[in-house]
């Protein structure tokens, strides 16, 4: 893989972290209600609840647009630990687990960026300087890419896939706005499928599937009935370790000519 080849897959990452965080914030300014429920797990009230909100977000959207002026290790390590606490606050507040591993993408992205441009960054001046890939990535590293791509998707493809079987109300409502006249039979379908496509991922990814699992993603995501636009730039994680992992994969025959086994 060349230099340019390994600049896509920086970019990619690196553009899909932003879209996470820039979206996620949006739902703070705009004091997304079900919010309400992940401040309660720390007993806070509706009414400070809607006052903390667009500060938080606030403080997203500009971890978000940091990233796409002078991304550094020290925002994206932040962006992996923030990614998975907002996601865990799904099932500590009584939603299934389900959401919280769907979201895998959340933190996914910033944590594959880090692995693609190290981290073994112990200074202060490192931490907070800006990270790009400057020279072709070794294969180790590549490898350790690879892996962690896969099983963000495995997790983000398998978390939706449950959501669905289960019958989330807000899945079968956009299958509802669609005009679909079987909701509940559609999800399963969708659900199963899902998660069949998880395990494709996780034990044998081909090109040709990561990419139509790439545009089944980006086109299912965009029918929320509330908020479609930041709803879709939200999950822009999910699309962004998919779209960097089908850019990765050509690498997979060079990785094992040289006996690196990611399997």
């Amino acid at each position: 893989m060349t230099l340019q080849d390994d600049k896509k897959i920086y970019y990619t990452l690196r553009f899909a972290a932003a879209m996470c965080f820039i979206g996620h914030g949006a739902f703070g300014i705009i004091t997304k209600q079900i919010w309400c429920n992940y401040f309660a797990v720390f007993g806070i009230g509706h009414d400070m609840a809607y006052r903390l909100m667009p500060w938080l977000g606030s403080v997203d959207i500009l971890m978000g647009i940091s990233l796409l002026v002078y991304p550094t290790r020290a925002v994206l390590f932040w962006l992996v630990i923030w990614g998975c606490i907002t996601a865990f606050f799904r099932p500590l507040s009584g939603e299934p687990f389900a959401e919280f591993i769907e979201r895998a993408g959340n933190f996914g992205a910033p944590l594959a960026l880090l692995i693609l441009c190290g981290n073994n960054e112990t200074s202060a001046k490192g931490w907070f300087s800006l990270v790009s890939v400057d020279s072709p990535v070794d294969a180790e590293t590549r490898a350790r890419v690879i892996n962690c791509l896969r099983v963000v998707v495995f997790l983000l493809l398998i978390g939706h896939g449950w959501l669905n079987l289960i019958e989330k109300k807000g899945i079968m409502g956009q299958y509802a706005s669609l005009g679909l006249s079987n909701p509940a039979q559609v999800a399963q379908i969708v659900g199963l499928f899902e998660i069949v496509a998880a395990f494709m991922v996780l034990i044998r990814p081909l090109r040709p599937l990561i990419f139509a699992f790439f545009i089944w993603k980006m086109g299912t995501e965009l029918f929320y009935p509330h908020w479609e636009l930041f709803e879709w730039i939200e999950r822009g994680g999910s699309y962004g370790v998919l779209l960097a992992l089908w850019l990765a994969l050509p690498q997979v025959s060079i990785l094992a000519r040289n006996k690196l086994h990611y399997n």
